[in-house]
């Protein structure tokens, strides 16, 4: 028999939270009481009229059939008034395709706007999904070492760097709010990158599936963020109901799309796709009602309150360098002395699992070439939850102290 072969471009590697969510899953089935703060999963669910609304149309026995590869027009229509509501900025329905959650919404648009050997730049750390699924396709990742003196986002001067080391880059992904870092950048730093992407000819992929989750005052300009879309027309703008909404397993997102990637975005999701889930996608018109905004901005504020608990927990944890969680709800930092227990973030992660019954993601998800230093702590899964886990760490620490 003729060995079959596996395609290359299936050999990425897994997303390491999955694996640990798996095993998760397992202690828990074992019966033990774990605490898991390693995927962002916000805690309090769909807002209230989003479940009433699925509920009742279920109930309805309608018939679900596809819609239109863009998705419907009332859910369109109302992320349209979402930008003006949040960024006061126009963005027309014919330019909103709905998406089988943000994940899909990259696949689409890495399909349409890049070709096999493009040179594509993204931050490192940064969310392995972008490097694995860019790979998959083959598409040449530059990855943009970054830390503390830049907090952890490109600039200009780094992309010229890597540049003159790779050659033209064709695109940049710029996550802000972050993952795994939260850090952001602001009005003149977008700006900034918006002018050095359109000097050399590259595609801006802006994921901004945090905006909304940020712990400026209110009162503040841009305080929820600034989205690409009031900076650059040319730029692809993705988000998703998974963060400020609490709609991860609903697998719902979308992309605001330049005017020339429309055609090709349309026909790709038609033929890999055919649309994203309908139920979710005529249930999600509810998410922009007055109340579920109320409960979203509610959740923050209860992100907040744990983020100051856990910012002011970290000098007793121990750690070393901490990245500024401007937004989402994630801390990065370094282990620093606890390095010379365990020689490497994963060792203490997984030592941390199997005898605290606690649950974080280890570095190199993120970067693999110095995250091995790191970790990363989800505080989506709300006060109490990271007040167990800090006694749990802090009890796990003591035990191993040299």
């Amino acid at each position: 028999m003729v060995e079959k072969r596996v395609a290359s471009r299936a050999l990425v590697p897994s997303f390491h939270v999955m694996n640990i969510l798996d095993r998760v899953a397992q202690l828990r089935t074992a019966g033990h009481d774990v605490v898991s703060l390693c995927a962002g999963e916000p805690s309090g669910g769909a807002p209230v009229g989003v479940n009433q609304a699925a509920a009742e149309l279920h109930a309805s026995g309608v018939s679900l059939n596809y819609t239109s590869a863009f998705g419907i027009a009332p859910l369109r229509e109302r992320i349209a008034a979402h930008y003006q509501r949040w960024y006061g900025t126009t963005v027309n329905t014919e330019n909103i395709a709905i998406t089988t959650g943000a994940s899909g919404a990259f696949m689409l648009v890495f399909l349409a706007a890049f070709n096999a050997g493009d040179r594509v730049a993204m931050a490192r750390p940064g969310y392995p999904a972008y490097r694995n699924i860019l790979s998959a396709l083959g598409i040449n990742v530059v990855e943009i070492p970054c830390d503390a003196s830049t907090r952890y986002q490109p600039t200009p001067e780094l992309l010229d760097e890597a540049q003159a080391e790779h050659g033209h880059l064709d695109g940049l992904i710029l996550a802000s709010p972050a993952n795994p870092t939260g850090t952001m950048v602001d009005r003149a730093e977008l700006e900034a990158l918006v002018a050095w992407c359109d000097a050399h000819g590259a595609r801006l992929i802006s994921d901004e599936i945090y905006h909304g989750i940020t712990y400026a005052p209110s009162s503040e300009p841009d305080a929820r963020g600034v989205s690409a879309v009031e900076v650059d027309p040319t730029a692809v703008v993705i988000s998703s109901f998974s963060k400020f909404w609490g709609m991860p397993g609903w697998r719902l997102g979308w992309a605001v799309l330049p005017n020339d990637l429309i055609p090709g975005v349309d026909a790709l999701a038609g033929n890999v796709a055919l649309c994203a889930p309908a139920p979710a996608q005529y249930a999600a018109v509810e998410a922009f009602s007055e109340a579920a905004y109320a409960e979203g901005d509610a959740a923050v504020a209860e992100f907040a309150r744990t983020r100051a608990f856990l910012l002011e927990a970290l000098p007793r944890l121990g750690w070393g360098e901490v990245a500024p969680a401007d937004g989402a709800f994630y801390v990065y930092a370094d282990l620093g002395p606890w390095l010379s227990v365990w020689e490497t973030s994963t060792a203490y992660c997984a030592a941390l699992l199997e005898e605290a019954f606690v649950a974080l993601t280890p570095g190199p998800d993120f970067d693999a070439e110095d995250g091995d230093r790191f970790v990363r702590l989800s505080f989506a899964a709300g006060y109490d939850a990271v007040f167990v886990a800090v006694d749990r760490i802090l009890e796990f620490q003591a035990r191993h102290a040299r």
